[in-house]
């Protein structure tokens, strides 16, 4: 009989995340901070813990140290486990000479590892989405199906489906037809595969079950790059290609609009994710740090991370990092703060330098500021229209959004928004 043992669960987090930049600049995407003490790799590691898969691998290439090393610190089974989380970096052999060209190709590069790792099913999965789903249901319905490749699907809407590849499913649940993010009326209308007029398309969530055999050959057959717009598509009309519905919260965290808005959205106790879920908890590197201190301040849906001091601030709908220091006088609402790495003493900093947080009277609305960043006294950040977006040496606007890159100094008085 076929069990999890049996699944090897890939997680691509090699790409250069350029659509989060500047939260890209020093780190790979999948290690970007979320939700005031995880890292987006932790989602999808999580989900495979929970769903009893242990043999993880992770494809890494881009600004892959403190993705590594997180790692390599947070997800280690003791010696009597026979699971792991493998770091598969991108390398340079004999035969091959070139980095990671698509996410097929990046898998395609690391085939002698799929083989060595000899599991019968192959799980493919993203760095950079925000979900719970336990696989198990995935992998039976698979099995169920004797399907060569699986793929997850969840409903769309109308003016959402130019964001996703759309699969049209049959009566019995295999893919017929696939259109890359369509807009045609005609197109549109032969795609429909629910009945339901709100959501009658079906768009992929990046998420593909083979059978290891089925993806060796195809892989190996071919110099297709990318699943999503290659693989999927042209194994439809020669393989066994199966739709598994899921109709739970997912996000595509891929811009930083959805990383903003997905993080605030945890602020509120009705969020349409719950954090405190005891039976699929998201795992992250354990740190031992103090309770967090706050002092005559006011706080109104605030997701607090661990080991802050809070003085005399208003803060309001907003997700503060570990670590993070706001001053006396702060006011800051509508924003995301990533905390700090590190703590600095008072006797360590020079006497004009700025101390890492948010200084004193300062205005922070509608901001993600970044690990380290100094925000000095003062400072003023302010959103500007949806759809702005400006780069400068210090500081973004990012479709409206001020960002503050890590370990960025923005000095007292500054004042950053529209006119």
């Amino acid at each position: 009989m076929a069990s999890m043992n049996d699944v090897l669960a890939v997680i691509l987090g090699g790409g250069r995340g350029t659509r989060l930049y500047p939260l890209t600049k020093l780190r790979a995407k999948p290690a970007v901070p979320f939700g005031a003490k995880y890292r987006l790799i932790d989602i999808p590691i999580s989900n495979c813990i929970n769903s009893s898969i242990f043999h993880i691998a992770v494809l890494t290439q881009f600004l892959s140290v403190s993705l590594h090393r997180h790692i390599a610190s947070t997800y280690n089974f003791d010696m009597f486990h026979s699971g792991y989380v493998h770091i598969w970096a991108a390398e340079q052999t004999m035969e091959l000479s070139d980095w990671y060209q698509g996410t097929a190709d990046a898998v395609r590069k690391q085939l002698f590892q799929i083989r060595s790792a000899r599991t019968d099913y192959v799980l493919i999965l993203a760095g950079d989405h925000f979900y719970r789903m336990n696989y198990q249901d995935m992998v039976r319905f698979h099995w169920e199906k004797d399907a060569d490749v699986t793929v997850a699907v969840q409903p769309v809407r109308h003016e959402d489906v130019a964001r996703f590849g759309v699969l049209k499913r049959d009566s019995a649940r295999q893919l017929v037809n696939f259109a890359e993010k369509p807009t045609d009326p005609s197109l549109l209308k032969e795609m429909v595969s629910r009945e339901d007029e709100d959501r009658p398309y079906l768009g992929s969530m990046g998420i593909y079950l083979f059978k290891t055999d089925v993806l060796i050959d195809i892989l190996s057959s071919s110099n297709q790059e990318d699943f999503g717009k290659h693989i999927i598509p042209s194994s439809i009309g020669t393989h066994k290609v199966y739709g598994f519905d899921f109709d739970g919260y997912w996000e595509d965290i891929g811009t930083i609009r959805k990383f903003y808005e997905t993080n605030l959205s945890l602020t509120s106790t009705a969020a349409p994710f719950d954090l405190y879920d005891q039976e699929s908890p998201i795992y992250t590197h354990p740190r031992f740090l103090p309770g967090t201190v706050i002092e005559n301040s006011q706080l109104k849906n605030v997701l607090l991370g661990d080991g802050c001091v809070i003085k005399d601030s208003q803060i309001n709908c907003s997700v503060i990092g570990m670590r993070s220091k706001i001053y006396s006088g702060a006011k800051i609402s509508d924003s995301v703060l990533m905390g700090a790495d590190y703590y600095r003493r008072e006797q360590e900093e020079t006497p004009n330098s700025v101390p890492i947080g948010i200084g004193e009277n300062s205005q922070i609305q509608g901001a993600i500021i970044d690990k380290n960043a100094r925000i000095g006294s003062n400072v003023v950040l302010r959103p500007f229209p949806p759809g702005t977006d400006i780069d400068s040496e210090y500081w973004s606007v990012c479709d409206g959004i001020v960002v503050i890159p890590k370990n960025t100094t923005i000095y007292p008085d500054t004042h950053i928004g529209p006119e």
